[in-house]
């Protein structure tokens, strides 16, 4: 006879079955949570080499941040110098703004949570849920110092030392350059200068002597050097007319200058005429008169100048060719995109060509030359701090 089977038989023999075999459920259980377990110690892992992965976050940044700072730090510093120079230009105050210190924190945080439920079959749901939450700071601190009080006075309006001349000319800089644009004059022969207060169209004599202590230098007929003295330490420049090509200019400069034609040592000292023939008597400049000086050549707008917004210098041709522009700055409504540096005053754009390598080479260099005269002030200058977000 045949047995037919209801939805009710099967559920009790089902149930029969399980209560039978309690090990199979038993099996299935420690499987579901070996699962969980698993997973869990995947989610981890993953978790664990996440934070590895981003824990050496500082080492990364000392190459991308050295190399941006250094790049946005020497753009400003050049156009904060052109600025200035050209708020001399039009008799405003020059402001400097040092950048004294710049402080980069980092820091980088990660969490990971990992929760879940299993429930035997017919009384509840399992499953598992993973979170990860991270956050990452960049807080850099950069603190500016203006150039106000004595350390303004010191670096601006102190006159350049005459050591500091010794060391440009023992880098290498041509002669000159050097006393084209440090000195006002040596041994009564007067530079050429364009202030308002008192210009000067210069001596061609001391176009004569630039010359001639330039091929001395190249020739190595002429040198400076420091000598232990009895009030210190003497800077003396010496003659050495070891060939006949530096024999003509070194005694070229003894004849400008009026020095003793026997004597090879001459004594540098800082001033205007020398007490006797064996002194070389220099009188160098501040640098804000070589701001000064450098700002009477910038081209400027012709409506300013008839205005009277400026003082123009009066130039004749004999005084240009003698003493000629020792930087062109350009200026129009819109600087070219590859400009070397470009600032924007009084509703103009005044930019430095970058291929004008004379011109690049000059702004470098008056920017170097704010070391020679940095000095520390006896007061503290105020600070601001601007936590850059």
């Amino acid at each position: 006879m045949k047995t037919t089977r209801t939805p009710f038989l099967d559920a009790v023999a089902f149930t029969g079955h399980a209560r039978r075999c309690p090990l199979q459920w038993r099996l299935r259980s420690i499987a579901t949570r070996s699962m969980l377990a698993k997973a869990a110690l995947g989610m981890a892992s993953i978790g664990v080499l996440l934070l590895t992965g981003c824990a050496s976050v500082g080492p990364p940044t000392i190459t991308r941040d050295r190399f941006d700072y250094v790049t946005t730090i020497s753009d400003s510093w050049k156009r904060q110098m052109l600025l200035n120079l050209l708020k001399v230009r039009y008799a405003d105050a020059p402001v400097f703004m040092d950048v004294a210190s710049v402080i980069s924190s980092y820091s980088l945080e990660g969490d990971i949570s990992l929760s879940g439920q299993h429930a035997p079959p017919g009384r509840g749901d399992t499953f598992a849920n993973v979170g990860v939450t991270g956050r990452y700071a960049d807080k850099p601190t950069i603190t500016y110092q203006p150039l106000t009080g004595d350390k303004f006075a010191k670096s601006m309006m102190a006159p350049i030392p005459v050591t500091g001349l010794l060391f440009l000319l023992q880098s290498g800089y041509p002669a000159d350059l050097v006393l084209r644009i440090c000195v006002n004059s040596i041994n009564g022969l007067d530079n050429a200068y364009g202030g308002a207060g008192n210009p000067r169209a210069g001596n061609p004599k001391f176009r004569e002597l630039m010359t001639a202590m330039r091929e001395a230098q190249s020739e190595g007929g002429v040198g400076f050097r420091v000598k232990p003295a009895q009030d210190g330490q003497a800077i003396v420049m010496f003659m050495r007319p070891s060939t006949e090509q530096a024999a003509v200019p070194s005694s070229k400069v003894r004849e400008l200058l009026g020095l003793n034609a026997t004597e090879r040592e001459f004594r540098v000292v800082y001033g205007s005429f020398p007490e006797r023939d064996t002194e070389v008597a220099i009188l160098t400049r501040s640098i804000l008169q070589v701001m000064i000086d450098f700002a009477s050549y910038i081209d400027v707008p012709e409506a300013d100048i008839a205005e009277g917004r400026l003082y123009s210098p009066q130039r004749s041709a004999e005084q240009a060719r003698l003493f000629p522009a020792l930087l062109t700055v350009r200026h129009g409504a819109t600087p070219p995109d590859d400009a070397y540096v470009a600032i924007q005053y009084r509703n103009l754009w005044f930019w430095i060509d970058d291929r004008d390598h004379h011109s690049k080479q000059i702004l470098t260099f008056l920017m170097l030359m704010f070391s020679l005269t940095e000095g520390e002030p006896s007061q503290a200058a105020p600070v601001v701090t601007v936590p850059a977000r």
